[in-house]
């Protein structure tokens, strides 16, 4: 059985980030050349190259950057939420998948993803299908911060992981009862050769 675990980020939160930016480089001759500036002048115009722009290069107003701080926030805390759940998966899982808005800024954000994961048992193999499930369900809930669907999953694992171990169970009772059915049978022969 495959189905996905996902994150969905919270509506309205808000968190400060920093923004991802190119560096430029100078010519040393021209910073020679170029007029001293006073401290204010240089703080004011380092502010205004890290304020972020419309594509279009226009100013954002403040519940716009506002807004993208919250965007790039949800982005890292659903891509860390999707990774979890890849990295405890390991071979279970697929690519994440991500659903995104495109901020003030014109920049793609991920607010919601998912990762495809395999938790179907494994057919007459009652031992592989408990080590899967336990790392199924490491997988599920790996992030700090489960998603419903992700609790789903876990115990979906849960359930499967519990029909594994009866089976498990049974299987080992059956062995010791075909060992211990010819001891039992031996002591029946020695007896009837003495006999004889």
């Amino acid at each position: 059985m495959d189905a996905t675990i996902s994150a969905f980020s919270p509506v309205g939160a808000a968190y400060t980030t920093t923004s991802h930016r190119g560096s430029s480089t100078v010519d040393t001759e021209d910073t020679l050349k170029a007029p001293s500036t006073s401290e204010g002048e240089t703080a004011k115009t380092d502010n205004e190259a890290a304020a972020p722009t419309r594509p279009d290069g226009t100013p954002l107003a403040p519940e716009e950057i506002k807004l993208i701080e919250q965007l790039k926030q949800t982005d890292r805390n659903v891509r860390q939420h999707e990774m979890a759940h890849q990295i405890t998966g390991g071979a279970y899982t697929g690519g994440a998948t991500y659903e995104y808005e495109i901020g003030p800024d014109g920049k793609k954000y991920a607010v919601a993803g998912e990762v495809p994961i395999d938790y179907g048992p494994i057919p007459g193999d009652p031992q592989a299908t408990i080590e899967k499930m336990q790392t199924v369900i490491a997988a599920a809930l790996a992030p700090a911060d489960p998603s419903p669907k992700d609790v789903q999953v876990a115990a979906q694992a849960r359930q499967y992981l519990l029909e594994a171990r009866l089976e498990a169970s049974q299987q080992e009772s059956a062995t010791r009862s075909a060992q211990s059915e010819p001891e039992q049978n031996e002591p029946e022969a020695a007896d009837s050769e003495q006999a004889a």
